[in-house]
């Protein structure tokens, strides 16, 4: 090299360093104000980048643009944003709000110093408030906002939508975080998108409910779900379901689909999938549509796990979970710019945690395997950094939007007038865009390798409109290298009509089993008979090819399918989960066919061979029974084969099990399980089951499996043994008296507290208190009014007057006077923290405790510094009823194990102060009437055929409502979390212990 062109080279590094952005050390950033944090000029300052090799800049930020809920990047390199200004502004009156609408804004750097200098608006207007998904296709931009989604037009190219139309409609979650997400642009030319699971359904521009191939209303699928349709909006498939929040589907060259998914708020079951075509991701009850809380068995051991309900046949793992978060925007990384480590892996946000990250994947057999890399990192600084989306610029660099909030939504902002875009590359890359050629095949060749999805758009639509035209320059790609610009050529050579055939032959037989993929899912998309070709790669060595052939049979009604299916089953190896719901899948619908063809091969492997029981676990054929009911009576691990039982169909199921209790001479466990599983109303009428039922009961040692029998078939007579299970068993005692008080009324409560032993009193009043029923209530009122009766003992019952009927209840006492001064103090404590917000207003009125006047603005709070030890002791006060710490506490509301990590201090005294402004989704109170005139209240866990599974307030554990019982069923506009009547020092106190509850 020459010394010139060294010495150019070693200035031009100087120049690049001396332009990188300098952050603060920790020490001086740790100097400055909250208020001097939130400033632009910090805003680099708050994110830590893990990578030395990368550089963050800031691109634009307020004033320019404010909330950015999603982004997209086009051809021109300019910043696309949807602006949620408005989000949940006329719900919450506190908020401002703009009535000219959100914006959609375009963000141009036209001086190419990297930063926006130029803002346009392409639309506002109130049909756009909060949209969720933006995405920008050429002079056609798709914006998604429950109820609609909307498909706007730049008819004449400048900057401005001429013309709007709906595309979909009908949508739940209207200004909701679990609606409808953006649309992303496959390598095949269609369009995927999701919803979350406030998404029931998706219905056409017409309001027409959308069906399945099979004619299904898109209804009957649970939850989230993921969607597929052409770029006019028609053929709409549904590829994947039962998620809670899955907020964007990101593509990779094959045509793989990737995505995140959040947990119930504070179970630290965050997930990534890999979304497998068709799967059931087990949010809910697959069957039953019951939550996750609820037993049943098998169950996980772990919550994360048994979040998604991973030990039932029919579901598709997990790829990774995560822990706590509150993820968000993804994409597939398929540019050259960055390091080659982020190179072909995912990238996404994850606004809870304050976190963007890759997730490098492995193969591993008909799935994956991934680990965790951070990108950005603002938990240690800033915990305002909210990532919501991430894209690809035409350069190859990435960039981030940033919503800037003190909290994560969840129905609720904190700050509405800031928000940042940033850019991320390797140190000293200028922000450029390339030039693209879009008027010729081989230009458009050259831009479909591009990173940025909407370059690539425009040069897929012009190559598949020239078809031949576009062939020889296709060529080239397809006989190139790189494997996914190969699988990018493959998608339009296998559209060229007339050569279907002749590329899906040359694909099916490539050495790269990355492109047999390709290949078979291009052949699903095709009007050609590829049974040929699935049945010769159905031996294919790769078993992730092998998963792909599963997936493209099912719901092909032939013999040839059921014989490809036998082929596959009979090379599954017993430890391939996916590979196993691969096959699962397949069968949908089909499975007697199926089943009986594997059998035909497999013979009596069933009963020898793990993998052949697995595969019994799985199946869903009409005589599987006799199968399930053999092994689940001789395998030491027999609990997943009774839980299958729960996903059969087959109208002997209740015989095959009674037949497995050999006339009452099966083993204890067998005989427990058998009557976890009957159908209640047949097996009622049973000679057998009535005759065996208190042999079951008698021989059950397990305290959980004891009260589901009892509960499941209201066993009135053993009042005795639930009387003393509700007073020994510290963990499962109050559901054995709530289900004692449902069954037999009070009568055990009344003795245990005519007993010489106070402790025994007061236990019993503890234990019994807890069930929030009129019986009960009035019984404590004669309790905690009797000064004949100690004063511990009164107190004890009137602390057990927390509950929704019994504080009701307790207020109409204090305003007749009918509540003894003893025992009025803890009575008024109760009523000023009542979960009816009408009695505490009133409440604190009549004793004087209208405190918001003394805290002051919560930004103020959230300077101040607190006693965090202090703050434990008022948050066991308070907060232990309704929520869990580290094991401790009730399983009612979110757990707030890692609140710290999630929430900054701001966001904290807003979650205490008005707690209706963010309601955790999932935890929403129901305001249940009965016919029998009572009400009950609480959260509604899951709404099965027959029930409705509600946990009432305080409690941790569901209580099963018959549907026939209701008379109506009415969400509650306000929080159940009540406003404590807490002095401002206490307050201070809790929100500082609160930060403390951090991911360890």
């Amino acid at each position: 090299m020459k010394k010139t062109t060294l010495s150019l080279l070693i200035l031009l590094g100087m120049w690049a360093c001396s332009k990188a952005p300098k952050t603060l050390p920790d020490e001086e950033y740790g100097k400055l104000t909250d208020d001097d944090k939130r400033k632009i000029e910090h805003a680099l300052d708050g994110i830590q980048v893990a990578d030395s090799d990368l550089e963050l800049t800031l691109f634009a930020s307020e004033p320019m643009m404010m909330n950015p809920t999603n982004m997209d990047i086009d051809a021109q390199g300019r910043v696309w944003i949807c602006e949620g200004y408005n989000y949940r502004n006329k719900l919450n009156p506190k908020n401002p709000y703009n009535p000219k609408g959100d914006r959609i804004l375009i963000m141009e750097d036209s001086d190419k110093d990297g930063k926006a200098d130029k803002s346009q608006v392409f639309y506002q207007g109130e049909d756009i408030n909060s949209a969720l998904g933006i995405s920008v296709l050429g002079n056609k931009v798709i914006v998604s906002c429950s109820p609609n989604v909307f498909l706007f037009t730049d008819e004449n190219n400048d900057g401005k939508a001429d013309k709007k139309e709906i595309i979909f409609t009908n949508l739940k979650g209207v200004q909701h975080d679990h609606a409808i997400h953006a649309f992303s642009f496959g390598p095949d030319g269609k369009l995927y998108f999701n919803g979350g699971n406030e998404v029931e359904t998706l219905s056409d521009k017409n309001g027409k409910e959308l069906t399945d191939d099979l004619g299904r209303p898109f209804s009957t699928y649970k939850q989230g779900k993921v969607f597929r349709c052409d770029i006019d909006g028609s053929n709409v498939e549904i590829l994947g379901h039962n998620f809670r929040n899955n907020y964007e589907v990101a593509l990779d060259s094959y045509g793989r689909m990737w995505q995140s998914d959040n947990d119930d708020d504070g179970n630290k079951g965050v997930r990534i999938n890999y979304v497998m075509d068709y799967g059931n991701y087990g949010y809910k009850d697959e069957i039953t549509g019951a939550s996750w809380r609820e037993r049943r068995t098998n169950w996980e051991s772990e919550i994360p796990l048994r979040h998604w309900h991973l030990n039932d046949p029919g579901v598709v793992p997990n790829l990774l979970q995560t822990g706590a978060g509150s993820p968000t925007g993804m994409i597939v990384y398929e540019g050259k710019l960055l390091p080659e480590k982020y190179q072909n892996q995912v990238i996404h946000c994850d606004a809870g945690p304050n976190v963007v990250r890759s997730y490098p994947v492995t193969k591993n057999g008909a799935g994956f395997t991934a680990t965790i890399n951070n990108i950005l990192d603002g938990s240690k600084r800033d915990q305002w950094f909210r990532p919501s989306d991430v894209t690809v610029a035409p350069d190859g660099s990435i960039f981030v939007a940033d919503w800037y909030d003190p909290g994560v939504g969840g129905h609720a902002m904190g700050d509405s007038v800031r928000g940042r875009i940033y850019r991320i590359a390797p140190k000293g890359e200028a922000y450029t865009v390339p030039k693209f050629d879009f008027t010729t095949a081989e230009g458009c060749v050259e831009a479909l390798q591009n990173a940025n999805i909407s370059v690539r758009y425009l040069a897929w639509t012009k190559l598949h409109s020239l078809q031949t035209q576009a062939e020889e320059a296709l060529l080239k790609l397809w006989k190139a290298d790189d494997s996914r610009m190969r699988a990018r050529a493959l998608w339009l050579l296998g559209k060229i009509k007339g050569k279907e055939a002749k590329y899906l032959q040359e694909a099916a037989s490539d050495k790269d089993e990355d492109i047999r993929i390709t290949a078979i899912r291009l052949s699903r998309e095709l009007s050609i008979n590829n049974m040929a070709m699935l049945q010769k790669l159905a031996t294919d060595p790769s078993a992730q090819v092998r998963r792909e052939v599963a997936l493209a049979i099912r719901h092909k009604n032939t013999s040839d399918a059921a014989e490809i299916w036998a082929t596959l089953a009979n090379q599954y190896d017993g430890k391939d989960r996916w590979y196993l719901e691969a096959l699962g899948i397949s069968a949908d619908n089909q499975w007697d066919s199926f089943f009986a063809a594997y059998l035909a091969k497999a013979g009596e492997k069933w009963k020898t061979e793990a993998a052949a029981k697995d595969l019994v676990w799985r199946s869903r054929s009409n005589d599987n029974i006799f199968r399930l009911a053999e092994l689940a009576k001789n395998e030491k691990d027999n609990l997943r084969y009774f839980r299958a039982f729960d996903f059969q169909n087959n109208t002997e199921k209740t015989k095959v099990l009674l037949g497995m209790l050999d006339g009452g001479n099966a083993k204890a466990d067998v005989m427990t399980l058998v009557f976890k599983h009957l159908e209640v109303n047949s097996a009622k009428n049973d000679p057998l089951f009535k005759s065996l039922l208190p042999k079951v009961l008698a021989g059950i040692t397990n305290p959980a499996d004891y009260l589901d029998l009892v509960k499941r078939y209201e066993m009135k007579d053993q009042s005795e043994r639930l009387s003393t299970m509700a007073m020994t068993d510290s963990v499962l005692g109050g559901e054995a008296a709530k289900i004692q008080v449902k069954l037999n009324g009070i009568g055990a409560l009344q003795q245990l507290t005519r007993s010489k032993d106070e402790a025994i009193v007061r236990k019993a009043i503890g234990v019994y208190g807890g069930v929030d029923e009129k019986p009960v209530t009035d019984f404590l009122v004669t309790l905690f009014n009797n000064n004949k009766l100690s004063l511990p003992v009164r107190e004890q019952a009137m602390y057990a007057m927390y509950g929704w009927d019994s504080e009701e209840i307790l207020w109409g006492l204090v305003k007749a006077n009918k509540v003894s001064e003893e025992v009025l103090p803890i009575a008024k404590k109760i009523l000023m923290g009542t979960w009816h917000s009408d009695i505490r207003t009133e409440a604190m009125k009549m004793f004087g405790a209208d405190l918001d006047k003394e805290l002051g603005d919560i930004n103020t709070l959230a300077k101040l510094s607190g006693n965090a030890t202090n703050g434990q002791k008022v948050f066991k006060m308070y907060c232990t009823a309704c929520h869990l710490v580290k094991g401790e506490g009730v399983d009612f509301g979110p757990g707030l194990s890692e609140i710290g990590s999630k929430l900054s201090k701001t966001a904290l005294y807003s979650a205490i102060l008005n707690p209706s402004q963010g309601i955790s989704f999932g935890y929403e109170g129901f305001k249940i009437k009965l016919k029998d005139g009572t009400e009950t209240e609480g959260i509604v866990l899951s709404k099965t055929e027959n029930d409705v599974n509600l946990k009432a307030i305080g409690s941790s554990t569901p209580t099963a409502i018959k549907r026939s019982t209701i008379v109506s069923m009415k969400q509650n506009e306000e929080s159940l979390m009540p406003k404590f009547p807490l002095q401002k020092q206490e307050i201070v106190d809790l929100v500082e212990y609160l930060g403390t509850l951090k991911k360890q």
